[in-house]
């Protein structure tokens, strides 16, 4: 699906967009578009890449006419560009829809005219009984990327989402504050002790969005089978493991409950009860195909099975252990340990 195809990266600049580049680079494809609107974001990138398969596109997806451009012969896209920090999403709604579903209807009606062949779009588990805006968004680009296999007409289009939760380190994750903030000497603030989430590292992304281009059908959502953690033991454990590299005993990070964010949930949920009646899985994934209509019989991917025992939220998730964290952090996590 990569080796030998012309790939559009969009948000390529961005935490998890940037985590992908050099795993779809050792894809070997033909050439690697990487669009972002964010100038220095390409410039750093580009600085750190040396690839003459790469190609550095400003942009933004709400543009419809630099989408066509920047999409022109390609084989298949990965549409990573959103607004993702959920307490800017609930303060700029606007702008959120902006990006997340205009933009999002953009890459699909410009797929669509340029003949590509598969489309992925990165959702959020937040889509499941969305609580703020972003998830909201999150849910209706989901919408918008199934309807886009009826919309496609004759043309050999597939489009999937995938959904998942945090990504181990990225910006959007609490590892960073955690890290910034034992780094002070504390505290570490949590909006709620028994707040959990679900986690995936790097690889598990890279893998879920692949897996999801050469498996669909058409219009599943698929959902990596993720871990979950205790964001108290999440804490715990940074403080356990960091604090002495930063010059501190364990003892002297205090932990301090400030209260939920607006539009923050307590857990996460994976699908809902409704879309398990209609999840198929295989050992490392579930795919979540459409809804059935008149216009529509889905089938279920080649190599997934009905699925069972579906554990929908990570309040009912098997937890990590304080010593798996820290595995986990360990070997998905550079900390900068000086503390001049």
């Amino acid at each position: 699906m990569i080796s030998g195809s012309t790939i559009l990266l969009t948000g390529g600049a961005g935490s998890v967009g940037r985590s992908i580049v050099p795993r779809i680079l050792k894809r070997d494809p033909q050439t690697l578009r990487i669009l972002d609107n964010s100038e220095p974001g390409l410039a750093s990138l580009k600085s750190e890449l040396d690839d003459n398969r790469c190609r550095f596109f400003a942009g933004d997806v709400r543009d419809a006419d630099r989408l066509s451009r920047a999409m022109s012969g390609v084989d298949v896209v990965f549409h990573t560009a959103a607004m993702k920090h959920v307490d800017i999403c609930e303060y700029n709604p606007f702008e959120a829809v902006k990006t997340n579903t205009l933009g999002l209807q953009n890459v699909v009606d410009t797929a669509i005219d340029e003949n590509v062949d598969r489309v992925v779009f990165t959702s959020s588990d937040k889509a499941v009984h969305p609580a703020n805006t972003m998830g909201t968004t999150k849910l209706l680009g989901e919408k918008l990327v199934t309807a886009g296999n009826t919309y496609r007409g004759e043309r050999d289009l597939r489009l999937a989402s995938v959904r998942f939760g945090n990504v181990i380190n990225s910006s959007q994750s609490v590892i960073p504050l955690f890290t910034e903030q034992i780094r002070e000497g504390g505290p570490v603030t949590l909006t709620d002790e028994r707040m959990t989430r679900f986690f995936l590292t790097y690889d598990d992304v890279f893998d879920l969005v692949t897996g999801a281009a050469e498996k669909t059908t058409g219009g599943e959502v698929f959902v990596f089978k993720m871990p979950s953690i205790r964001i108290v033991d999440l804490a715990e454990a940074m403080i356990k493991t960091l604090a002495p590299q930063y010059g501190y005993a364990p003892d002297e990070i205090d932990v301090e409950i400030i209260g939920p964010r607006p539009g923050e949930t307590f857990h996460e949920k994976i699908m809902t009860e409704r879309e398990a009646r209609r999840a198929y899985e295989n050992g490392s994934m579930y795919a979540i195909l459409p809804e059935e209509t008149e216009n529509r019989t889905p089938t279920p991917p080649d190599g997934f099975k009905e699925a069972s025992d579906i554990v929908l939220s990570s309040k009912n998730a098997e937890k990590l252990s304080k010593n798996e964290i820290v595995s986990l952090l360990e070997n998905n996590c550079s900390f900068e340990t000086s503390n001049e």
